[in-house]
């Protein structure tokens, strides 16, 4: 302030001081305050930004201090870099995470709202990861494509996923999501089923070295904390430190371990290089990092691992990320050899039998303990769990449940898969394909428009049944030219928002009185932001009724009568429909070779980079006409 510098401050007032626990800050201290204390500074130009911004009135902050909604702290931002002199911006937004545990423990209302993704009209472009970056959004493979779904167990409430451009969000509102009723879950404890055979526990002469890796917000200093209690109870010399990492499941968290039938026997605070005796695994990433691998000795380490794959960061830059599992798995065998690595997917056995993701750290644990790996006594651990006083029940059955898939893991999959008929999932054939492919169209359009469809995909097989068996090029355009004819225009949109697959979907999901609200961006009715881009808003029950009615109008698709036909954006996936058939026509043309065939799979395939809607979708057109050209340039150079 003194020296006149042009800068701005952002001090975030996130209501929590640790990055994990949620711990409070000590002292006195609102965003009210800090206002005043800037103001006392001599900054004047100070902008309080909050997502309940009439929260706060002119007479409880600091003279002058602008107040605006978090969703325009771009503009903010902007207006403060214009501004000549010290700026500052007080950011106001507890810890997502911390609002959930708030919630389940009932200190903080829990709105009874939730996000649904249609995957249908989902385009897999992955703005809604751009604009929340939050890993709740998670990646969903399916029939057409890498789409994205909301992870109900891990989702924070904070909707800012919404935003991105995509109508295919959903909010559902009032009701509540449907878990295994009490009643119908199985029980570990049932006298049903056989009586488990109990564990030789280690004899801790010397330290034990336990490290529990995996993300944070999901419950690994948790683990941590269970152990050193059970250790304590049992009076043996006990030893926890903890690593950092972030709490909405964006960084790696560890919890190392250390028992010993004495204090005396342990004699580091850490589990060092190649000391690990027991490596519980809650997420596989962060069991194949470095600082991980560092601690595991071949013949000596335990690994439990749960090969569910939660997403990375990574996926919100890159929307094809893809969980590298099997790679992780491998590093983990290589570490600690045969034997040693006990790998299996905890996160589904958590929410099939006890309805929640949040119990997958517990069943860990007693998968663990059911192996021998674990020093400390059953009644020991039980009574930790007691102690820490947080869903008890749900907890000491997630322990007795991972002794289950110690024991026999297959029994226990078969009490949440009865019914189902487990075989190894086979390719499509291209036959296959374009069936499901014609029959989408036909529900899209007609018959002809599919037809269609179909005839210049055979035309595309016969040309290729020339190099003999080669199938490659007739999948390639079999799927994206079905990608580009299947465009969500208003029609589609509604037609799939009310397909009858949809709503039994969001009712399986939830129960109670609920209502379905759709967040649109209709060019005729949508503000612009600051970029001119369109902003969506939410339309209530109502719109339904009027999505049947669109739906049913489908037939004036491409007409005259078509009043959504002449935006830019339509004419643009028209006109692309033409241009690649155009494409694929002069790859037909000049004739196929073996040299040849690889280049034209990869134009073939570029629809694969269109994605998304508006201003979302003309960017990803652009950066894919620049590699169809640069493909189509070298499929000419070649002989």
């Amino acid at each position: 302030v003194a020296s006149k510098t042009n800068i701005t401050y952002k001090i975030l007032y996130n209501d929590a001081v640790a990055m994990t626990g949620g711990q409070r800050h000590d002292g006195d201290l609102s965003p009210q305050q800090i206002t005043f204390q800037l103001h006392a500074e001599g900054i004047r130009e100070i902008y309080l930004v909050s997502e309940n911004p009439d929260s706060y009135p002119a007479s409880t902050i600091a003279p002058g201090v602008k107040l605006h909604h978090r969703d325009e702290l771009d503009n903010v931002m902007k207006m403060c870099r214009e501004f000549k002199g010290t700026s500052a911006i007080v950011f106001v937004q507890t810890c997502a995470t911390e609002k959930r545990r708030r919630r389940k423990r009932g200190k903080l209302v829990d709105p009874a709202k939730r996000v649904v993704i249609n995957e249908l009209v989902c385009e897999g472009c992955g703005d809604c990861s751009v604009q929340s970056n939050c890993l709740s959004v998670e990646p969903l493979e399916t029939e057409f494509g890498r789409k994205r779904q909301i992870n109900q167990n891990t989702c924070n409430k904070d909707y800012s996923c919404v935003k991105g451009f995509c109508p295919s969000f959903v909010t559902v509102e009032g009701g509540e999501l449907k878990k295994p009723k009490k009643e119908s879950r199985k029980s570990p404890f049932d006298a049903g089923l056989p009586a488990l055979p109990l564990p030789v526990i280690p004899n801790a002469e010397s330290a034990w070295g336990i490290v529990v890796a995996g993300v944070g917000g999901t419950g690994v200093i948790t683990i941590g904390q269970l152990l050193g209690m059970a250790a304590h109870l049992e009076g043996k010399g006990v030893i926890t430190q903890d690593a950092a990492g972030l709490a909405q499941k964006g960084g790696a968290t560890w919890s190392h371990i250390q028992i010993a039938n004495t204090p005396e026997a342990i004699h580091c605070t850490k589990v060092g290089t190649a000391e690990a005796d027991l490596v519980i695994a809650c997420d596989a990433i962060v069991a194949a990092n470095k600082a991980t691998l560092a601690v595991m000795r071949e013949g000596r380490t335990f690994v439990a691992l749960n090969t569910h794959g939660s997403p990375t960061a990574t996926l919100v830059n890159n929307p094809d990320w893809t969980f590298p599992g099997t790679a992780c798995e491998q590093a983990l065998g290589k570490a600690v050899g045969a034997g040693h690595l006990g790998a299996f997917d905890a996160e589904d056995v958590a929410v099939k039998l006890l309805g929640d993701s949040l119990y997958t750290n517990p069943l860990m644990m007693g998968y663990a303990w059911q192996q021998g790996r674990i020093p400390l006594s059953y009644d020991a651990l039980m009574r930790a769990i007691e102690l820490n006083g947080v869903q008890v029940d749900n907890n000491k059955a997630a322990f007795e449940w991972g002794r289950r898939c110690a024991h026999d893991l297959k029994a226990v999959q078969s009490l949440y898969a009865a019914q189902a008929v487990i075989q190894l999932v086979k390719r499509q054939s291209v036959d296959e394909i374009i069936a499901k492919r014609v029959e989408f169209l036909t529900g899209y359009q007609n018959a002809a428009y599919a037809a269609d469809y179909q005839a210049f995909v055979e035309k595309v097989r016969a040309a290729e049944s020339q190099l003999g068996s080669t199938t490659k090029l007739t999948e390639a355009v079999a799927r994206y030219l079905f990608k580009l004819m299947a465009y969500k225009d208003e029609y589609e949109v509604a037609r799939l928002h009310t397909d009858p697959a949809f709503t039994a979907k969001v009712a399986s999901m939830f129960e109670g009185d609920y209502k379905l609200v759709h967040h649109l961006a209709p060019p005729l009715l949508a503000k612009t932001n600051s970029k001119g881009e369109l902003v969506k808003r939410p339309f209530g029950s109502w719109v339904r009724p009027a999505f049947g009615l669109l739906a049913k109008m489908k037939g004036l698709r491409g007409t005259a009568l078509d009043i959504f036909g002449h935006t830019a954006e339509r004419k643009m996936e028209r006109a692309l429909i033409q241009e690649y058939r155009a494409s694929i026509d002069a790859i037909l043309a000049r004739g196929l070779t073996p040299e040849r065939l690889a280049v034209a799979v990869d134009i073939a395939r570029i629809p694969e980079e269109i994605r998304g809607y508006g201003h979302v979708k003309e960017r990803h057109v652009k950066a894919a006409r620049a590699k169809w050209d640069a493909l189509t340039a070298q499929w000419q150079a070649l002989a």
